[in-house]
């Protein structure tokens, strides 16, 4: 994350005040709501390092599923109430695991992804930690899962509200121009989640990177 952060820092606007695939997870984001916190299940695993920063993924671009629009940008969450919204429709274990993980006031990269040019947009923070997913009880959803219940949910959720966005979009090229000189030189981006798994809708980021 510092990694990151310093090589960004250049060309981020002054933050806001924030009062807040095989498988590559398809999530849509819907307004912010309340609902009833679910306590994680002490037998699933659970990420073994304690990671306090993020990168998040979501598509900027129309595509209509089960009569949908799963576009949610970065633009999209500023228009939100609050500037703020759910980060729903997580469906791989791995990242719904991170997202459990996730603490309030940490931040994450906003990452556009499945777009024509992939890379970071901005920057958000947790807001609400994590919680029950309620699309994956709707069957008119395209996150409906039939196999969960209401008794044992399987999905969960955490809130995010808008920070700032970069004032340059950073491309997945450059991204990946950063990883490989690092991968060679032994430098802090050689193992990014980013790039060793790419797959990954929610991915952590370690204090190094």
């Amino acid at each position: 994350y510092h990694s990151f952060y310093h090589c960004f820092i250049s060309y981020t606007e002054e933050p806001k005040e924030v009062t807040e695939g095989a498988e590559q997870d398809r999530k849509s984001i819907t307004k912010h709501k309340k609902h009833k916190a679910v306590k994680a299940n002490p037998r699933e695993k659970k990420p073994q390092e304690e990671y306090k920063c993020w990168l998040m993924k979501s598509e900027p671009e129309t595509r209509i599923e089960k009569g949908l629009d799963m576009k949610f940008g970065i633009e999209d969450l500023m228009a939100q109430p609050s500037q703020t919204a759910c980060w729903d429709g997580v469906r791989n274990y791995q990242a719904r695991n991170f997202m459990r993980a996730m603490k309030i006031g940490q931040q994450a990269f906003f990452y556009h992804s499945n777009c024509k040019e992939p890379g970071i947009a901005g920057i958000v923070q947790i807001v609400k930690e994590s919680y029950v997913d309620h699309t994956q009880f709707d069957p008119k959803n395209p996150h409906y899962d039939a196999s969960s219940s209401q008794d044992n949910p399987k999905w969960s959720m955490v809130d995010v509200q808008f920070v700032r966005k970069l004032k340059r979009y950073i491309p997945l090229a450059e991204l990946k121009k950063l990883h490989l000189n690092d991968k060679s030189s032994g430098g802090p981006l050689r193992n990014i989640a980013l790039f060793t798994r790419a797959r990954l809708s929610v991915q952590p980021l370690t204090q190094g990177e």
